[in-house]
């Protein structure tokens, strides 16, 4: 179904959209036509907002969950309401002072991103997330070590050690080729640690194949096999691992929860998964300005019916590098948080400067 142009609606049914929306918003729960004539200083008896009501109900932009209940926003009620209705509320000073201290907390940058993505979390009720900058670790040093008693054949699995450039340290655990010695783990850690430091994981596994191609490479096949897993082990982790910081799932446990559990079930899942949430993320990296994912729109919600607000930030040479947002249900206050969202990914950029 299309979405009706705001142009469309006369000056009562824009305004009683509107009030239906921003009362559903901020408790929750359908609205009827008493309300609205209670609230609105409209002048127009409960009857005729009903009249309105139905006819925006015919239009798809408002749904009646039961026959005697009121009416609340469908998904493109939401997002008329959002894209051409909403009046947006900027952060307050004491918003701002929050996000700009969690952003500027001291030590690693992913340190800085997991306190912006809970203080996000507090100050929205939503759960707060951040796409971390994939970072291409350059190496330094590189190193086997075996697990267990090697027997006779040799240990099954060996600790890889890996350590970059900027003095970061991360492991992996291989697992071994039958009867790999453990003259052969030495040999493959010196190989790497004297042949391909300073290069990052895609530079090391190039220079590798070339050499390996020009039979240049001084090992045995059984040291070689070892430095080709070892690279292999970090280079499909960062390609599959997830980049994204999540804070605040039990602020998705509303007052609201057990009229929906299946609904919040669904998005612990999603959230649990993170691969997927990663992608939606991503895909709000070439984004210009915050982007707003509502329900079913896409098809990651179309079982929990969550919304997504999410705002790119970028690096001193203006590049974006991550994303920052949040993710609740979608009847969440969309006129505070989405300045709350951008106003975090300015402050992000600025930190990456």
């Amino acid at each position: 179904m299309s979405i009706t142009p705001v142009s469309e609606l006369n000056d009562r049914a824009r305004d009683i959209f509107r009030l239906v929306v921003e009362n559903y918003l901020g408790t929750g729960t359908p609205v009827g036509s008493r309300t609205i004539s209670q609230l609105s200083g409209l002048h127009l008896s409960s009857a005729s907002i009903r009249n309105v009501m139905q006819d925006l109900e015919e239009m798809g932009l408002l749904a009646a969950p039961h026959v005697s209940a009121g009416r609340l926003p469908t998904e493109i009620g939401l997002r008329l309401f959002v894209d051409g209705m909403m009046q947006a509320a900027e952060p307050s000073e004491e918003e701002r002072r929050l996000i700009e201290r969690g952003v500027g907390e001291g030590g690693r940058i992913e340190d800085a991103l997991a306190s912006t993505s809970a203080i996000l979390s507090g100050l929205s009720a939503c759960a707060g997330m951040v796409l971390v900058p994939r970072r291409e670790m350059v190496l330094r040093q590189f190193s086997f070590v075996p697990l267990g008693q090697a027997g006779p054949v040799g240990a099954d699995q060996a600790l890889a050690v890996l350590v970059g450039a900027d003095g970061s340290v991360e492991n992996r655990i291989v697992d071994l080729p039958r009867g790999v010695s453990p003259s052969a783990l030495i040999e493959a850690g010196n190989y790497i640690s004297a042949r391909l430091s300073g290069l990052t994981l895609a530079q090391a596994r190039e220079r590798l194949a070339n050499e390996l191609a020009r039979d240049r490479a001084a090992l045995d096949e059984a040291a070689r096999g070892l430095v080709e897993r070892g690279l292999a082990s970090w280079s499909a982790d960062a390609a599959e691992r997830p980049v994204l910081i999540v804070r605040g799932q039990a602020n998705l446990i509303d007052e609201h929860a057990s009229e929906d559990l299946e609904r919040v079930r669904q998005l612990l899942e999603d959230l649990e998964g993170k691969q997927e949430i990663s992608r939606l993320m991503e895909g709000a990296m070439a984004a210009s300005a915050t982007k707003i994912f509502i329900g079913s729109e896409n098809k990651l919600f179309s079982l929990s019916g969550s919304s997504v607000i999410a705002a790119p930030y970028r690096d001193g040479d203006g590049r974006v590098v991550g994303v920052v947002g949040v993710i609740g249900p979608t009847r969440l206050n969309y006129a505070r948080v989405i300045p709350m969202v951008d106003f975090t990914a300015q402050t992000l950029s600025r930190l990456m400067r």
